[in-house]
């Protein structure tokens, strides 16, 4: 029979670089992991993304077991790397920060794939259009 999952956690953490303090220690303490062995296992299982930010599912049993679950580098951040700037704007409506083209959206559509909610490219182009233009970029 399957375990019952009792608790999922969903965490923003640096590839290969999770310490044991402020961000994690509460979450993971209050859910019953033992946060030495959570630090070792992320970084060993996420040493090859350093640099970038690692969406992670953790659930957790009813025998305090955890399965771990990586997701690809958010929308906005993969936006960003492909503008090579550090923030979107605080007023896109105005203030725009650069412009995509079609085969950077589709590049990021690809890659996204696995994690958005869309049928096929097109779609999935669309949805990363849309965080673009929220974040003061514009799609060409």
């Amino acid at each position: 029979m399957a375990k019952k999952v009792i608790k999922v956690l969903k965490l923003q953490i640096p590839g290969g670089q999770a310490v044991p303090g402020q961000q994690l220690g509460p979450v993971l303490g209050s859910a019953g992991i033992p946060i030495g062995d959570f630090v070792k296992r992320f970084n060993d299982e996420t040493k090859k993304r350093i640099g970038e930010t690692v969406p992670t599912v953790v659930e957790i049993f009813e025998d305090k077991t955890y399965k771990l679950t990586y997701k690809t580098e958010p929308a906005s951040a993969l936006i960003l790397k492909a503008l090579g700037k550090e923030k979107g704007s605080g007023t896109p409506n105005t203030a725009k920060i650069g412009s995509l083209s079609k085969s950077q959206l589709k590049e990021i559509a690809e890659k996204k794939m696995s994690d958005l909610n869309a049928g096929d490219v097109e779609a999935a182009s669309k949805i990363i259009a849309g965080t673009a233009r929220s974040m003061g970029v514009d799609v060409k």
